[in-house]
């Protein structure tokens, strides 16, 4: 399919001159009211719907986080698409349902790009409104077209999918490589310091986990327990690259001053940022500053990091007087997990059965837990201070919402199951979806709406990491609104509800591509 044809392209050039038009873009008045808003997607990662303080955590304090809700809105029945990351954040990008690509699982640090080139995406969409769109930290959707070469230009990535910039993590920090990627190439590599990357077999002489565990500051399972670096054995094997490597415990601070950064070099012009954080995925090595700051092992204190990151990176929105137009959301890939590999104390620090709020189970799960995350967001210009919404939202619907802000046209073959709920999102309704589609681990799917759960049968393991993944050889319906913990299979109680939701899911499957 090719990214445009020659009317398509006449039609976007009208829709960008009638958007920019319409705000008319000042670009040395950061307070113009007809400005764009500019937009600051703060995204976590495995941080649970009870670990933030706002949403009642009995755990941990976060004010600089609890501060967006304070100024703005709390959703309290938000979903990501999916109970794991990188199926997620592909959503996230395409408005577009993970389980619709066969590749959009958990990659591993070598996978290529999931996201096609030519589809088009949430940064495409605001860059046809004259925004310069960043991403600084995780990415985890794959780099390149299979077999990369790491010590070339990497390509394509980010800047092949709509970002102008970008400063990442390539997959997650128990994986390797264990660099920064900056556009196109390894940050600080140097020429004669060759990076070698397999998943396949050990590279290199480096220690790994299983041959050296004397070295280890963190103790890791199996999985988790080839090449070391800096004290921590990750997923797969590295070598070289020394001159290129991340140092763990600054990961946080540099990656909240290259977002500031970026900040800063657009604050003439609408920007998008997507801050995608590593905080609070495994290995959790928080910065000496945050080391104690809870009295919850490295589980606790890297939420204490992430909220004084999220309070650093407003804090530079208020030095250049870009808050009142400046759309502010904070929101995580999935459920929350404890342990996830490694042993840092988080089972004895923390409650499974609370990290996620009411909801059932966490990562990897079909229960809500696995979805259901925290989603706040502020607009000072557009959105009332203290409100509460229980809208059924999903992170998907961010790029056709956008769109409709912005006046953009969005074409049937682009955000496919994105919808606009830009009035929700304003806090001018609690509507919502009717329904939305959740994927587990291994794409188990389930389907939500306001009143019902319905979680076909399905193959597979029945615990992840001492989660509850909600596999069953039997159908099962929950009335949310009734049983928020997903206590009691009401399916042979109301075998019509049933038969409409598994009719409904198999439709929404078959629609095609």
């Amino acid at each position: 399919m090719q990214r445009r044809d020659f009317l398509k392209k006449i039609a976007l050039t009208s829709a960008v001159l009638t958007s920019s038009s319409f705000f008319s873009c000042s670009k040395n008045n950061n307070l113009d009211s007809d400005r764009p808003p500019n937009i600051l997607l703060m995204y976590a990662d495995d941080l649970g719907y009870g670990d933030i303080s706002c949403y009642e955590s009995e755990k941990v304090e976060t004010p600089n986080i609890d501060k967006i809700a304070q100024n703005g809105i709390q959703f309290t029945r938000a979903h990501s698409t999916a109970a794991t990351c990188t199926p997620s954040r592909y959503s996230l990008l395409t408005g577009e349902y993970p389980w619709r690509r066969e590749d959009a699982r958990i990659a591993s640090g070598e996978a290529p790009l999931i996201i096609e080139p030519e589809k088009t995406t949430l940064p495409d969409i605001l860059n046809k409104a004259n925004y310069k769109s960043g991403i600084v930290g995780k990415w985890h959707l794959g780099l390149g077209e299979g077999d990369l070469n790491w010590n070339k230009k990497i390509k394509p990535g980010p800047p092949e999918v709509g970002f102008n910039y970008s400063y990442i993590i390539p997959a997650t920090g128990d994986r390797v490589p264990c660099v920064y990627v900056k556009d196109h190439h390894v940050v600080g590599l140097e020429k004669d310091d060759t990076l070698k990357v397999s998943y396949q077999e050990k590279v290199g002489d480096e220690p790994t986990g299983l041959n050296h565990p004397e070295l280890l500051k963190m103790e890791a399972d199996t999985q988790h327990s080839g090449t070391i670096i800096n004290g921590i054995s990750r997923i797969g094997y590295m070598d070289g690259a020394e001159s290129a490597r991340w140092d763990d415990e600054e990961r946080a601070l540099k990656l909240k001053n290259k977002a500031c950064s970026f900040i800063e070099r657009n604050k003439n012009n609408p920007f998008f940022l997507y801050y995608s954080f590593h905080n609070i995925h495994v290995p959790r090595t928080p910065n000496e500053k945050f080391v104690g700051k809870t009295d919850l092992g490295p589980r606790g204190d890297a939420i204490a990091e992430l909220d004084w990151c999220v309070g650093e990176v407003i804090k530079k929105l208020e030095e250049l007087d870009l808050t009142e137009n400046t759309i502010v959301i904070f929101t995580s890939d999935n459920g929350p997990v404890l342990n996830d590999g490694y042993e840092d104390q988080s089972r004895e620090n923390f409650d499974k059965n609370k990290i996620s709020g009411p909801w059932k189970s966490g990562k990897y799960s079909s229960y809500e837990g696995g979805t259901t995350i925290p989603f706040l967001m502020k607009w000072p210009r557009k959105i009332k201070p203290n409100q509460k919404n229980d809208a059924l939202i999903s992170q998907v619907d961010l790029m056709t919402s956008f769109a409709e802000l912005l006046d953009i046209q969005v074409e049937n073959d682009e955000a496919l199951d994105s919808e606009d709920i830009l009035s929700t999102l304003l806090g001018k309704n609690n509507t919502g979806r009717e329904y939305l589609v959740e994927q587990a681990l291994g794409g188990h799917l389930a389907l939500r709406t306001n009143q019902w759960k319905y979680i076909p049968p399905g193959q597979g393991p029945k615990y992840v990491r001492n989660l509850k993944t909600g596999r069953s050889s039997k159908p099962q319906l929950f009335n949310i609104t009734e049983d928020m913990n997903e206590k009691n299979n009401v399916a042979d109680k109301y075998p019509e509800v049933l038969s409409e939701l598994k009719n409904k899911l198999d439709k929404i499957k078959s629609k095609e591509n």
